[in-house]
């Protein structure tokens, strides 16, 4: 663990405010949080965006993977022609293509996201789940009209830079008339998630000096507010000059979701005068597809120093009754609205080919050396959230605001009176870290950045109340061969010290029929409804398990209801069988979607929860990594949480899981093995054998099944796994040490002896729960050295982060895609590994690679939009990915939880009796035939 003295500078990558803003400036600002913070990732605005590279495929790797590619593309046609849009697919390219252009994202988790580039562009559109359109909308933005008395000193500016490729028309009546005189050399970007400050340093005026501080309500254990689809933005203007300054800010929005939708039609602008100074126009987009209306509100507020005017239509060609140009030249003569524009009440509709859009102003009078203050908020309410297949839902926040789409009224208002309380709780929450000395400067803003995800991750967050109204499941509920375990069975358990299975009273409990995968959560205190997050924007499945093992540490750091609901949510799964057929592509073969006792790979895409595994490459029930992941989530969650209930609720699943995974132990040394082909995570890297990261997950699944089954009450599976996990142990020994690290897998292929990043992933976990390694302490640092000795400081000199392969003779190994890529999460996951293993130097050392090559100005450009991997050229693949998340992981390192760090310093292991039972599990004497949490009377048919 990090002692008090250490200190994990290397390069320094210290960004002080200094070097991007005068100290006068800083001096000026330095009040009402106006001045960007001493840690965040800064940029001036006039940095190029680079266009972004996307990896391409050799000519070998190709060859290999045509058969998949042939299949692959007449699925996503086949797809297309029933209006879907397939989970993975390659072939469909974005018209705005990626550039190094992202910045923090607005509003809270699950309600739809907008994600906003540092020099202020409006883009990475997610209101409809599953959806992104990452085209900016260049008339959404905030511009400046300053005046000075006497009227000799006058500016007029968008306050973003003017080089986008959209502009520049001549004598046009759009956008392209406004003002684009910023150049951008003395405004800069600073982030720290959920927060950013954009500051003009005497641009456009010389003698004004201008803060924008954009505030979202990402805050961790608060339920509510996280939810909510808002933002505000505090704008504080410093007058240097001798002159009063009149100055009006604008804000112009149009009615769109993005894309082309803006052109569709039936949009309908509405301004409104709210309370307590509260005013602005209410944008009501009617959506294509049949999916829910989306109502969008834009705001400003009033004060006794700031006046709020509004023009609630304004139109961007030059057949509008009133154009942007008109709009433009309105605030520049007179610096703000007509006050009876609140009176004109709701537009007319829009017709199709037409832009409407709408403009907020706040004006005020800054005094010779004054300061003075104006906030706008900007809301989107899209109560409903449907599916492709038809569930429709309520997202979370309408739980607290209902389900009229007016409620964007409400969340403005409620963003503009209670943003500052907001930003006391974030301040509480980050300062402990960014005021630790022992941690490195990148390392603390880089670690809020990367919660990014959480928000523009094309997170869904549904009210649980809304749950009963869908369904039409295909799953059958089945207790998957598991004993059940109720609490009062439980607690009777414990008192008779029953060690041979655990008898239920054979009650269920009922769950409403149509609920389909749905847990029953009315015995939760303070139930907070059901999340989803995609695997990532180019990857659409939902939760996808496999990475959300490396990212589930923010989620239970930060939000550990959410957190166990998901895990719930996939213990239901793992009970549950979905028989209908699905076609897998790598191999063109036949399967069932969901096999009973199969952890599934993720929740599903056009219906999840109800119609799981969207992913059909592979037949992932032959998977050898999700099921150990699962227990192993599970046990660190029980740990950390301590919550009895949560483990009762799931400990069927984890019996089941583990039941499960005996047929893949092929020759009965109790350690499974792989089946010559790609069956992890690594789906394009094939495995012979027994492999040194199933195997390793394989270990600390026992071991933390055992030491649940003994906190359960269940102390003859404890048995069971405890004799497994020492025979395995010293299979896995005996067939993959080589005296330095684990081999990649026991197979003879050219690439066996490989050194890969990822090999004690069971480790990380098992460090992670408070349960002791699973190898000899002089093994671990053995292997996690020979790592950062050749995938990391053979990469590009530590630079880049960790290769997943590389040979013991320091080349990278090139058998297939997957080998030779750098994965992010990966890399943060090592460095977790390696900081509780004591080796806290290198695991930042480790970890700094990803920044210097994804987030620092030498880097490749993917700051908040952090890509699966890169290659050695820093290629990307698959960009806004969830595995990234695992930098929470080294969080957790460096503070352990105190249920884990209290928990008894014996090893729990030896705390379980042996006898000479069979150690097959299906062998157990008692098999239960209660299934805990069964549906009962639902259509469900049972299978028990």
């Amino acid at each position: 663990m990090v002692g008090p003295n250490t200190l994990f500078h290397r390069r320094k990558h210290s960004w002080p405010p200094e070097e991007f803003i005068t100290k006068t400036t800083l001096q000026l600002l330095d009040f009402d949080s106006a001045a960007p913070p001493p840690h965040a990732w800064r940029r001036r605005l006039n940095c190029h965006a680079n266009i972004l590279k996307e990896f391409t495929i050799t000519f070998r790797e190709a060859i290999k993977m045509v058969r998949l590619g042939i299949r692959l593309w007449s699925y996503v046609r086949e797809e297309a022609s029933h209006g879907r849009k397939a989970p993975i697919d390659p072939f469909t390219k974005e018209n705005c293509k990626p550039s190094a252009s992202q910045g923090v994202p607005l509003g809270g988790m699950g309600s739809g996201s907008i994600s906003r580039g540092f020099r202020g562009e409006f883009k990475q559109w997610q209101i409809t789940p599953g959806t992104c359109d990452p085209s900016p909308m260049m008339s959404n933005q905030f511009s400046i009209f300053i005046s000075r008395e006497g009227g000799h000193k006058k500016y007029a500016s968008v306050l973003a830079p003017g080089q986008h490729g959209s502009l520049g028309k001549t004598r046009d009546k759009g956008i392209s008339s406004w003002g684009w005189n910023l150049n951008g050399q003395h405004s800069t970007y600073h982030a720290l998630f959920p927060r950013a400050w954009t500051v003009y340093d005497g641009e456009p005026d010389p003698e004004l000096k201008i803060s924008c501080r954009q505030i979202s309500p990402f805050i961790p254990n608060n339920y509510r507010d996280s939810s909510l689809p808002a933002s505000v933005f505090v704008y504080t203007l410093v007058n240097t000059g001798k002159e009063r300054a009149k100055v009006s800010l604008l804000f112009t929005w149009a009615n769109s979701i993005g894309g082309t939708s803006h052109m569709s039609g039936g949009h309908v602008n509405e301004p409104f005068v709210g309370e307590d100074g509260v005013s602005g126009v209410l944008l009501h987009h009617k959506t294509g597809k049949g999916n829910p209306p989306v109502t969008f509100a834009i705001s400003a507020c009033e004060t006794q120093n700031v006046n709020v005017t509004v023009l609630p239509c304004f139109g961007l060609s030059e057949d509008s009754s009133f154009t942007a140009k008109d709009m433009w030249d309105k605030m520049e003569t007179d610096g703000k609205f007509d006050q009876e524009n609140f009176n004109s009440g709701p537009s007319m509709p829009s017709t199709a080919g037409d832009t409407i859009c709408a403009a907020v102003s706040a004006t005020a009078w800054v005094e010779a050396h004054g300061k003075c203050t104006v906030s706008f908020a900007l809301s989107w309410s899209s109560p409903k959230v449907k599916f492709s297949k038809g569930s429709t839902y309520d997202r979370r926040y309408t739980k607290f605001y209902g389900t009229s789409p007016r409620a964007a009224l409400d969340l403005v208002h409620d963003a503009l009176t209670h943003y500052k309380r907001w930003e006391e709780d974030i301040e509480a929450w980050q300062n402990p870290i960014l005021r630790d000395d022992r941690l490195p400067e990148w390392y603390k803003f880089t670690l809020f950045n990367e919660l990014y995800f959480l928000v523009a991750g094309g997170t869904v967050w549904i009210d649980s109340a809304s749950i009963h109204a869908n369904g039409n499941s295909q799953l059958q509920q089945s207790d998957g061969n598991a004993s059940g375990v109720d609490s009062k069975d439980q607690q009777n358990n414990l008192e008779n010290g029953d060690s041979n299975g655990i008898e239920s009273n054979g009650e269920t409990s009922f769950v409403d029929k149509r609920n389909g995968l749905f847990v029953d959560t009315s015995h939760v205190d303070d139930d907070v409804g059901r999340f989803l997050y995609l695997e990532g924007v180019e990857y659409v499945m939902w939760n996808t398990y496999d990475v959300h093992f490396y990212a589930s540490y923010a989620l239970l750091m930060l939000f550990p209801k959410i957190e166990l609901n998901i895990q719930r949510d996939f213990a239901k799964a793992v009970l549950s069988e979905d028989g209908r057929k699905v076609k897998f592509l790598a191999e063109g073969n036949l399967g069932i979607r969901k096999v009973r006792g199969a952890v599934p790979h993720d929740l599903g895409m056009h219906d999840p929860w109800n119609e799981m595994n969207a992913y059909n490459i592979h037949d992932t029930s032959k998977w050898k990594d999700l099921n150990p992941k699962f227990v192993l989530q599970v046990y660190r969650d029980f740990a950390a949480t301590g919550d009895y209930q949560f483990g009762i609720d799931v400990w069927p699943a984890v019996r089941a899981a583990m039941e499960y995974m005996e047929q893949f132990d092929r020759d009965n040394d109790d350690l499974i093995e792989n089946d010559g082909f790609p069956d992890q995570t690594y789906d394009t890297w094939t495995v012979h054998g027994v492999s040194a990261y199933c195997g390793c997950l394989w270990l600390a699944a026992l071991q933390a099944a055992a030491a649940m089954a003994l906190q359960i009450g269940d102390k003859f599976f404890a048995e069971l796994c405890k004799n497994k996990f020492l025979n395995a142990k010293a299979a896995l020994e005996a067939k993959l040490w080589n005296g330095t690290y684990f081999n990649y897998d026991s197979g003879a292929s050219s690439n066996s002896k490989s050194i890969q990043t990822d090999q004690l992933a069971g480790q990380w976990y098992t460090a992670s729960s408070g349960l002791p390694p699973i190898f000899e302490d002089s093994k671990i640092k053995s292997t996690l050295q020979k790592i950062y000795d050749f995938n990391v400081m053979k990469t590009k000199g530590g630079r880049m982060g960790a290769v997943n392969g590389m040979h013991p003779d320091g080349k990278v190994d090139e058998t297939c895609m997957q080998s030779r890529e750098i994965w992010t999460g990966v890399t943060y996951a090592a460095a977790a590994t390696m900081i509780l293993s004591g080796m806290e130097e290198q695991g930042f050392t480790t970890a700094e690679g990803i920044f210097t090559a994804g987030w620092s100005e030498e880097g490749f450009g993917y700051w908040f939009q952090t890509p699966e991997g890169w290659t050695m050229d820093g290629h990307y693949r698959s960009l806004i990915y969830m595995r990234p998340l695992a930098i929470w992981g080294m969080q957790w390192a460096l503070s352990l939880p105190k249920a884990i760090l209290d928990a008894p310093k014996i090893n729990m292991m030896d705390r379980v009796h042996m006898s000479p039972r069979s150690r097959r599990f299906s062998h157990n004497s008692r098999v239960v035939k209660h299934k805990a949490k069964c549906f009962g009377d639902s259509s469900l048919s049972c299978s028990c």
